[in-house]
């Protein structure tokens, strides 16, 4: 019987580099665009070939980086190489993500043709002036311009993801944001509070003085006026920071949630096999190397080997991001205990604190844990 899985595509390339972004991605390396895409089918040949069970593949999900800013012809490729390597369920779910000023409808029909059904679209803020501020290299036109493109290629199937708590951002931008977004009938929108990233420009600008970010009390705002709003208007809120119509959640992040085992291909990408957490190194220029002189090897890099208690609490971790969080009876059937008795001190604490909620099936966090995420993580790190 093949094996179940879902696949992550790493492209790291950008047109530029975001201000925020500590992703691995190259603003400077479009040069190694042919090779890199030659290394990467290379690599999904190779270590696909290994398993002798096969895989019967339920996602296929391409990020970056920037994935719709190299030729769509390469991005065939991959997905032949993949679909000549794996049995592909009927009903899989192929994403990729695109930024406005890199698509076109050529690029959009292209997508369709080659089996893409989601697009995941990257605005950030509806406000030109905020997305300037952060580098986003387009505007809200092009945005807007991209949706045009993808609805009239019948790729209808859209998430964008906005982020809130941007330097110089007010709660009427986000409201403007989600305004659109909302008339636009997106099946999925994502809500990202922004990380300063050490070592990003972003931290440099605002530790000078240069950007101020809105105050933590603010930034809380406009993430329960989000999901007020989005709710509102008939979206679910199933995770932390995602919001879908009815039958539109993101299939291949669910399956990363309940800790299913999925391949990660390309420099910088991470993958889960049930057991260890093995990323690819993150280096252009070394990962193409490495592929073409067959050493697969020296591209992967051991993050972690889970040991039975390792996975329990990694699976509350990833069950709490849910709204409707974990199943009792579910963890049972997967560790052979209960949480309620594995983490009764956790718990009990947590729930003394209103942090979570408990009935008779789930453990879910409570409204104030939401607001307090991390200190729900921190009771089980």
């Amino acid at each position: 019987m093949k094996d179940n899985i879902g696949i992550y595509i790493h492209i790291p390339f950008c047109k530029s580099k975001c201000l925020y972004c500590d992703f691995f991605s190259v603003a400077d390396g479009k040069k190694f665009e042919k090779k890199y895409v030659e290394a990467l089918r290379n690599e999904i040949i190779k270590r696909i070939s290994v398993n002798k069970n096969g895989y019967h593949v339920n996602t296929i999900y391409i990020g970056g980086g920037t994935p719709s800013y190299i030729d769509e012809k390469n991005i065939y490729e991959i997905l032949e190489t993949i679909k000549n390597c794996c049995e592909i369920d009927e009903n899989v779910e192929i994403t990729i993500e695109a930024n406005p000023g890199t698509v076109s409808q050529e690029k959009m029909e292209a997508y369709k043709k080659m089996g893409i059904n989601r697009l995941s679209i990257g605005l950030q803020e509806k406000n030109d002036k905020l997305l300037k501020e952060i580098g986003r290299i387009h505007t809200n036109a092009e945005y807007l311009k991209t949706i045009e493109y993808a609805n009239k290629a019948g790729l209808n199937n859209i998430n964008t993801d906005i982020i809130i708590g941007l330097p110089n951002q007010t709660i009427y931008d986000v409201e403007n944001t989600l305004n659109q977004l909302i008339s636009l009938n997106l099946t999925h929108i994502s809500i990202y509070s922004l990380i300063v990233e050490e070592g990003t420009k972003l931290e440099k600008l605002i530790d000078n003085g240069t950007l101020k970010l809105p105050d933590e009390e603010m930034e809380r705002y406009m993430y329960w006026f989000a999901k007020r709003k989005l709710e509102e208007n008939g979206y679910i809120h199933y995770e932390i920071s995602n919001f879908s119509k009815i039958d539109y959640r993101s299939r291949h992040n669910v399956d990363c949630w309940n800790q299913k085992e999925y391949l990660g291909f390309g420099a910088g990408a991470s993958s889960y096999n049930g057991i260890a957490r093995y990323k690819n190194i993150e280096d252009l220029e070394k990962y193409i190397e490495n592929m073409e002189k067959d050493n697969l090897a020296k591209n992967i890099v051991i993050e972690e080997i889970q040991n039975r208690e390792d996975k329990m609490k990694e699976y509350m971790l990833l069950g709490l991001r849910k709204i409707n969080g974990i199943n009792i009876n579910n963890f049972r059937k997967k560790f052979g205990t209960t949480p309620l008795y594995k983490y009764n001190k956790e718990l009990t604490k947590l729930v003394r604190e209103e942090l979570i909620l408990m009935d008779t099936n789930n453990i879910r966090l409570s409204k104030k844990g939401l607001n307090l995420a991390n200190v729900v993580w921190e009771e089980f790190v």
